[in-house]
C-alpha cells in the first residue's frame, strides 16, 4: 500500500479505539519496551501524544524514563521551517497545546540532535523492513537525519506491521524497533 492508502486506513483505524483502549494498548506498549535493551543511555527523546488524535500515551515511558532518572527531551514544531527544536523536559518545562493540538513547551534548556541517543517515534503504519508513515510532513526525518548515525529509532504503534510500503522514498529513515501491544520488530 501507498502512504497515503495507509495513513487513510490508520487514521480510521485508530478513530475506532476508545479512550480505555487507547490507555490499555499504551501501558501494553511501554511493557514491550522494558524487555529492550536501550535503558543504559542518558539522552531520551519522546513525543508527547495528542490525544485528539489518539495517538500512543507516553505518560507510561515518561515514568518509565523518570524512574530510570534519564534526560528526557521534548520538542517544539516550527512548521514554516518544517523543523523541530529539542528541550530538557524539567520539572520547570511549562507545556502548551499548539493550534494542532500538540502538546509543546514553551521554552527550556535545549538540547542538539547530537546529544540524544534514543528516540520514541509517533507513526501512523510501518512495514516489516523498518519504514514508517507519520503525518507526512517530513519532521522526524529531517530530524533523525541529523542524529548520529548509532541513534536508536523505535516507532511505537498499536497496530501490526504491514507487509510493505511501496512508495519509500530514499531521505526516509528506517526504524531500528517498533514496539506494539503484543510485540516487537527488530529491522
Amino acid at each position: 500500500m501507498t502512504k497515503s492508502e495507509l495513513r487513510k486506513k490508520y487514521k480510521m483505524l485508530r478513530d475506532a479505539l476508545s479512550i480505555a483502549q487507547v490507555e490499555d494498548l499504551s501501558m501494553s506498549i511501554a511493557n514491550q519496551l522494558l524487555k529492550l535493551p536501550v535503558w543504559d543511555y542518558n539522552f531520551y527523546h519522546i513525543f508527547l501524544a495528542i490525544e485528539e488524535q489518539k495517538e500512543v500515551n507516553t505518560e507510561y515511558i515518561l515514568n518509565i524514563l523518570s524512574g530510570k532518572d534519564k534526560h528526557i527531551v521534548i520538542s517544539k514544531s516550527d512548521f514554516k521551517l518544517g523543523t523541530m527544536t529539542h528541550f530538557l523536559l524539567t520539572d520547570n518545562t511549562k507545556i502548551k497545546k499548539t493550534h494542532y493540538n500538540i502538546p509543546e513547551p514553551i521554552d527550556g534548556i535545549e538540547i542538539l540532535n547530537n546529544k540524544i541517543e534514543v528516540v520514541f517515534i509517533p507513526l501512523l503504519a510501518f512495514d516489516k523492513q523498518g519504514n514508517r508513515v507519520g503525518y507526512g510532513k517530513g519532521f522526524y526525518d529531517r530530524f533523525l537525519s541529523e542524529c548520529k548515525p548509532e541513534t536508536i529509532k523505535i516507532g511505537l504503534s498499536f497496530f501490526e506491521a504491514e507487509t510493505k510500503i511501496t512508495d519509500v522514498f530514499k531521505s526516509d529513515v528506517k526504524l531500528d524497533y517498533c514496539v506494539t501491544p503484543n510485540k516487537t520488530y527488530s529491522f
